[in-house]
């Protein structure tokens, strides 16, 4: 298995890809350290501020200002756990620095023809796999396996071509 890449050197991803960056969610959950505590007072009903998500917004804001493209697909469950309807809350500051996301309803046809896991498929030639200890994210292990390459854009195309904007999921749940 290749090496894990975690922290800073997982971060740097995000700086050195040229043109674009794509993403598959496909967990209900996910534990991230800087996350945990937002999330806890988001869950209490008390405002969590934006203090821990500010250095990822500045980052992406400099880096899509380039130029690039950051676009995801999240997997949503019917009704949305607490860790989506939290990812839904954050949603908007996301799309606010340029980031492009979308979701795929978890029951949806498509979803089955689509990779099990998560994984970031930069410039159409690199995946990062993320792995996970439970529901805690420990990095990304790197391929450029051109079938593996493939199969990951594959799903992308698939993910891309039946996933609703954040609008249109949005107005899904207020029917």
């Amino acid at each position: 298995m290749p090496p894990i890449l975690s922290g800073e050197d997982f971060t740097d991803l995000f700086r050195r890809y040229r043109h674009t960056a794509w993403r598959l969610e496909t967990r209900s959950h996910y534990g991230k350290l800087n996350e945990d505590q937002p999330f806890q007072d988001w869950s209490a009903g008390k405002d969590p501020g934006l203090e821990w998500f500010k250095p990822w917004l500045h980052m992406m804001r400099e880096e899509l200002a380039t130029g690039k493209r950051m676009e995801r697909v999240r997997l949503i469950d019917d009704p949305p756990s607490d860790y989506l309807r939290w990812e839904l809350w954050g949603t908007p500051y996301n799309l606010g620095v340029g980031e492009d996301i979308r979701y795929l309803p978890r029951d949806h046809s498509v979803v089955a023809e689509l990779l099990d896991h998560d994984f970031w498929v930069f410039d159409s030639r690199t995946v990062a796999r993320l792995e996970f200890d439970g529901d805690r994210f420990l990095g990304a292990s790197l391929s450029e396996d051109p079938g593996y390459v493939l199969t990951a854009l594959q799903a992308r195309d698939a993910a891309w071509h039946h996933a609703l904007t954040f609008t249109e999921y949005m107005a899904t749940r207020a029917r």
